[in-house]
């Protein structure tokens, strides 16, 4: 019997039902300007509800919908925020389910990950929302693929580049790096740390910490990982809950950049 991953937070941060959540990811990439033609390796992308962070995840999401035939693989990677985990947490489940259906997990790539510091521990995953809220997205903008969720915890960013470097593939995998950016800061101030941050990603400059990006470790490996590979870097969005929702008093970051070749 396959060992299925349920959804923790389908109607909290996205609809449980599965024609009001196409219809929202649909609404939010119609909205979304495509503006890069080249196909992306990997994404930075925000993880909270969709009424926060949506329109900025559609503005990298959007970005695949011309290459949607290219990816079956996506190696998914977010910070831990519910059950701490040494190292980084692999699943034993054989599917991730959303409203919109069962996402299967890539277990030969799970399998063939023997890095120091990377194991299987449910726990992490059972209730944790920065994997699972890139799944209906995923779902809606590419055809047939596979995942190798990772959730992140106590790491360096050179083991978290290992493991990038281990799945790196070819032109059917896709990297999705899972963060949101500042948190609870006045507008201004968020304002000022996340573009600080901005400059930091697109310079490859890995002194990012998890005050300015809740996924500074999983966006830090990536750096390394594609400075590495003399990839090139875009921003796509930058914004913060007050701009899209209007209280301006305590406001959490969201950004979305694209790596290419």
């Amino acid at each position: 019997m396959a060992v299925i991953r349920n959804p923790a937070v389908a109607g909290q941060f996205y609809p449980a039902n599965a024609g009001e959540l196409t219809a929202a990811i649909t609404t939010l990439l119609d909205e979304a300007e495509e503006r890069h033609a080249v196909a992306p390796k990997a994404l930075i992308v925000p993880h909270a509800g969709y009424i926060y962070s949506g329109p900025v995840a559609a503005s990298a999401y959007s970005l695949l919908q011309s290459w949607r035939h290219r990816y079956s693989r996506v190696v998914l990677l977010g910070p831990c925020h519910r059950v701490a985990v040494n190292g980084m947490a692999l699943s034993t489940a054989d599917a991730f389910r959303t409203p919109l259906g069962d996402v299967p997990v890539d277990s030969g790539a799970v399998r063939n990950v023997d890095l120091p510091g990377v194991h299987k521990f449910d726990a992490s995953h059972q209730d944790e929302h920065s994997l699972e809220v890139h799944l209906p997205f995923l779902q809606i903008v590419l055809e047939d693929f596979a995942i190798v969720p990772i959730v992140v915890g106590h790491a360096s960013p050179h083991s978290v580049a290992r493991v990038l470097d281990a799945l790196w593939g070819g032109d059917e995998t896709l990297i999705v790096i899972s963060s949101d950016l500042s948190h609870y800061l006045n507008y201004e101030s968020a304002t000022a740390m996340d573009a600080a941050t901005s400059r930091a990603i697109e310079q490859f400059d890995t002194h990012i910490d998890h005050t300015a990006a809740c996924g500074a470790t999983p966006v830090r490996g990536l750096l390394i990982a594609a400075r590495k590979r003399g990839l090139q870097i875009e921003t796509l969005d930058l914004r913060n809950s007050g701009d899209i929702c209007g209280d301006r008093d305590f406001v959490v970051g969201y950004g979305a950049w694209v790596v290419f070749e």
